[in-house]
């Protein structure tokens, strides 16, 4: 069975547009600026392509120059597209320099050699095609098993274009029909698997995006960026089951900022936020990168370490020290800036429930020796390698450190 040329690109550019149109309206629809880009660069490389299947060389070769000249600014906008996906600027040279070389070379080029010039421009596409998957790869926030495809399908389109021309070149270099072979069906069929396979990918990496979106605002604290109680909860879990696996005591502290209360009620809630984020920066700049915290509550904080409590009061009264120095001044003066904090350790395993607790218990303890203290409370009784769960805290002991003048 013969497929007609002119009647596959004409599929390839109605496939093209549609998924062009689709992506216009999703990226209106979700003010996406990179699918907008992509969009665009569909319904151009659509209209170039119907164009050239249906004129020809009817209106000579300078406008088939032209034509050709759309099609290789469409794939530098899909280049560019990908760069707008990930932050980043598009490049107006790099969006250009496809066509401006385009021109160059049917400048050179005598319009008789169709193999050469297929050669070359085989090559543009394909450049494109390499640095848009450049592009996707070296921005990639998943692992390479999952994220392959983005990679995977513009280089394939690259291969596709230039390996069956290359061949021919070398084996078939005098030969005049090697520009309408079968090779020319086979572009045909595979510009429409790679418009299809390339907006599969699109939608991949924006469907990926919408949810780590998604994923953050329920788990992070917008406030402080800290991780919310959610957040902190199923972090910890995880951090706690690896220190069990190893056998590695965990400690966590309560942190309790004192009188907040009457720092929204004297200098109003502005400056009630500006001290959550101070603290929040001052207990991200105090711990390790190993180390979890979250905000848990309206002023109240929490941390989890990987060490044992003498490490954990350590790292407390280092928090403790710096947020009392740290201060906050506004225009009615300085506001007074201190914390308690409630610390408890356990042996590996041990449920978070259990020590924040038993953390929470010794921050009263802190509260009412007079705040802006450390307290620790004893350390939870070991628990059987086989039953690490509990169903409630045990009485803490508590034994307070009282700030040193």
């Amino acid at each position: 069975m013969s497929l007609d040329n002119i009647t596959l690109y004409l599929v390839a550019t109605m496939v093209a547009a549609l998924l062009g149109a689709m992506m216009m309206f999703v990226g209106r629809q979700e003010n996406s600026a990179a699918l907008k880009w992509w969009g665009t660069a569909y319904l151009i490389g659509a209209a170039s392509v119907a164009l050239w299947a249906v004129t020809g060389d009817r209106f000579g070769p300078a406008v088939s120059v032209v034509l050709n000249a759309m099609g290789f600014i469409a794939c530098g906008m899909v280049w560019n597209a990908a760069r707008v996906f990930h932050g980043r600027n598009p490049t107006w040279p790099g969006l250009m320099l496809g066509a401006f070389a385009w021109f160059a070379v049917a400048a050179i080029l005598d319009p008789a050699d169709e193999t050469l010039r297929m050669t070359v421009g085989a090559g543009i596409v394909s450049g494109y095609a390499v640095l848009t998957a450049s592009e996707l790869w070296s921005e990639r926030r998943k692992s390479v098993k999952r994220g392959w495809p983005a990679f995977a399908v513009p280089v394939l389109h690259g291969c596709a274009l230039m390996m069956p021309i290359l061949i021919g070149n070398f084996l078939r270099p005098h030969d005049p029909m090697f520009s309408t072979s079968i090779w020319v069906t086979v572009f045909a069929v595979e510009l429409v698997l790679y418009a299809v396979g390339t907006v599969f990918v699109i939608f991949m990496l924006v469907s990926e995006r919408a949810l780590t979106v998604h994923k953050t605002a329920a788990t992070v604290d917008p406030l402080t960026g800290l991780l919310n109680r959610r957040g902190f909860a199923d972090a910890c879990a995880r951090v706690i089951e690896r220190e069990a696996r190893a056998r590695r005591p965990v400690t966590v502290m309560i942190f309790d900022i004192d009188h907040f209360k009457s720092i929204n009620d004297r200098f109003g809630h502005p400056a009630g936020d500006e001290v959550l984020r101070l603290f929040a920066n001052v207990v991200v700049s105090n711990l390790r990168v190993s180390d979890l915290s979250g905000r848990i509550g309206g002023e109240e904080f929490a941390a989890l370490l990987p060490c044992s409590l003498e490490e954990g009061m350590l790292v407390s009264e280092r928090v403790r020290e710096a947020f009392e120095t740290s201060g906050v001044v506004i225009e009615d003066g300085p506001v007074d800036t201190t914390v308690s904090v409630g610390v408890a350790g356990g042996p590996a395993g041990t449920d978070l429930d259990v020590l924040l607790a038993s953390a929470d218990t010794a921050l009263y303890q802190a509260k009412r020796s007079g705040r802006n203290r450390v307290a620790a409370a004893a350390e939870v009784v070991p628990l059987s390698p086989d039953h690490w769960r509990r169903p409630s805290a045990p009485r803490a002991v508590v034994r307070s450190r009282p700030v040193v003048a």
